[in-house]
């Protein structure tokens, strides 16, 4: 993520004592101060691409610290203001907080409650900037466009699409969950010369086994009782156009067989029927796990992979490209605000702190929710941020949680006799759940594989 950190600040007091000790005390922190004995010579070094904050002492003569706050709200809303205030004058400086000021200091105060302020309210001002310059340099947007991203792999992985879109080779797109692997499917049939037909899209992991096989081949008519009329499968369906298996590790092994097969040749055989058809198909899958580690597990059929990654392409999940996270949240604001009808959501120093700290384990999926979460009010930062003394209880029962479904999983592939299927069926999970438990959980599937 790219960080900007103002520095500036505008120092404004009539008393050429007190300025020149807020001065020293505030260049000594390290900040940049120019200082001004008046608000009218304050106001006259403001414009609107100034990117520090302003202190300023509330009474004076001539024009007061409230009148500057007024002007400078006129050219730069977002500006942070830092009031200083006597007794008499707190009143007035809370009024001023209320309708925009930053915050204000009572005399007498310390110099180190004077830089700490500052640094708080430069915080919000690099956070104010940062945003503003990626509302600047973002192109304009619709739901599902491109890939956006400014780091490297983003911008390489873009690269990549633009040069093996036309070519006519089978794909292999591997990302964590949430990573956006339906997004590049997408963009690799849109930038192909099999565009003028509709992408075909199966999502291997939400379809039930007994059904996959139909989905993927077809059925013929008189196939079973129940099959009334022919049904074209998805292979077909996508003749002259691009097939994309989402999910094509939570495919059972007897599907990812016939698959092979299917490829192998470019012929499909409905179930029932007594002649295969030929279909013209790119095959675009995606995986959410490393398919060669399954391969090696046991549960995944090898020459599909070999068939399947000619080319593969890895989509970097969101905390190894920080810099990127900036760009999208702003667009996911904007997109969520449009769809509820609200205003973008304020961009607050809690909301950045957990942009910057979170891990993004949902990747580019959860920062969308997030954006959303922002836009409806439902976002609470004591709730994403458990107080420290709750912490650890929440941990040791989330690492009891899961070593019992460790054991449990364990066990049950124990009993299957390494058998995934039986294993599956036994757990009463879907498939792509248990694929992703395994993972989350580190069990070594290959441990249970049952002994010649």
């Amino acid at each position: 993520m790219t960080s900007i950190k103002p520095d500036s600040i505008l120092l404004i007091d009539d008393e050429a004592d007190v300025l020149t000790a807020h001065g020293q005390s505030l260049e000594l922190a390290g900040f940049k101060v120019q200082a001004f004995s008046s608000a009218e010579a304050g106001l006259a070094a403001f414009s609107d691409n100034f990117d520090g904050i302003i202190v300023c002492d509330l009474r004076m003569p001539g024009m007061d610290g409230l009148e500057l706050f007024r002007r400078v709200k006129e050219i730069d809303p977002d500006v942070p203001v830092i009031l200083v205030s006597g007794h008499a004058d707190i009143a007035t400086a809370v009024n001023a907080v209320r309708q925009g000021a930053y915050d204000f200091l009572s005399k007498p105060f310390l110099p180190e409650q004077l830089v700490l302020t500052a640094q708080r309210a430069l915080e919000r001002r690099a956070l104010t900037l940062e945003v503003r310059q990626l509302r600047d340099t973002r192109p304009d947007t619709v739901e599902g466009g491109p890939l956006y991203g400014t780091s490297s792999a983003i911008t390489a992985l873009r690269r990549t699409i633009a040069q093996v879109a036309e070519i006519n080779v089978d794909i292999l797109i591997e990302g964590e969950t949430g990573t956006g692997k339906s997004l590049v499917a997408a963009m690799l049939h849109g930038q192909s010369n099999r565009n003028r037909r509709q992408m075909v899209t199966i999502d291997c992991g939400a379809i039930p086994d007994a059904l996959l096989d139909e989905e993927l081949f077809g059925v013929a008519q008189g196939a079973y009782p129940a099959a009334y009329k022919t049904r074209v499968g998805r292979l077909e369906l996508a003749h002259k156009s691009t097939l994309f298996l989402d999910a094509i590790d939570a495919a059972p092994m007897k599907v990812q067989q016939k698959l092979h097969r299917a490829l192998e040749v470019r012929e499909v055989t409905p179930l029932g029927a007594n002649q295969s058809r030929p279909f013209d198909a790119r095959i675009v899958a995606a995986s959410s796990t490393q398919l060669t580690e399954r391969v090696q597990e046991g549960t995944f059929f090898p020459t599909l992979l070999f068939r399947l990654n000619s080319l593969t392409l890895k989509i970097p999940p969101l905390r190894q490209r920080r810099e990127d996270i900036p760009l999208l949240y702003g667009l996911f604001l904007d997109q969520a605000a449009k769809r509820y009808g609200r205003k973008p959501a304020a961009l607050t120093p809690e909301v950045y702190r957990y942009l910057r700290s979170h891990d993004w384990p949902g990747n580019v999926r959860e920062l969308q929710s997030f954006a959303e979460q922002n836009v409806l009010g439902l976002w609470d930062a004591k709730l994403a941020a458990p107080r420290t003394e709750q912490r650890p209880t929440s941990d040791k029962l989330k690492t009891r949680v899961a070593e019992f479904e460790k054991a449990f999983i364990e066990q049950t592939l124990q009993e299957a006799g390494g058998d995934i299927q039986t294993a599956i069926a036994s757990l009463g999970l879907p498939r792509k759940t248990f694929y992703d438990k395994v993972k989350r959980l580190n069990i070594a599937l290959s441990d249970f594989r049952a002994r010649p």
